[in-house]
């Protein structure tokens, strides 16, 4: 922690980026894992239902597993959406460092 007070703001954003690269790559792997097992899901209830087409994704659309899924994937879309902003929030303090001091070298030359 004695180590952050001493970086600019840049350099702890990068830091950030660093840090939470992984937990993003992560939330978005498990992101789109569930969205593919998904449509997995679907069939094995729909395998598991008798009738016609129309029954069988009744069936799987209501089944209590199924929802389960759906709300996993909001889950999971939460997540990475939540660490993917904090991602690009670290690049625009980035960005705004750089201006910053561009602004400063540009004053002390007047």
């Amino acid at each position: 922690m004695q180590e952050q007070q001493f970086l600019n703001p840049a350099h702890m954003a990068i830091n950030f980026i660093l840090t939470n690269a992984s937990k993003y790559a992560e939330a978005k792997a498990t992101r789109v894992q569930l969205e593919e097992y998904r449509k997995s899901k679907k069939a094995i209830l729909m395998s598991e239902e008798d009738g016609t087409l129309g029954n069988k994704e009744i069936y799987a659309y209501a089944h209590a597993d199924y929802v389960a899924l759906l709300n996993q994937i909001k889950e999971a879309i939460a997540q990475e959406e939540e660490l993917r902003w904090k991602l690009e929030a670290a690049k625009l303090r980035v960005e705004v460092w750089k201006t910053e001091e561009y602004t400063k070298r540009v004053e002390m030359k007047l």
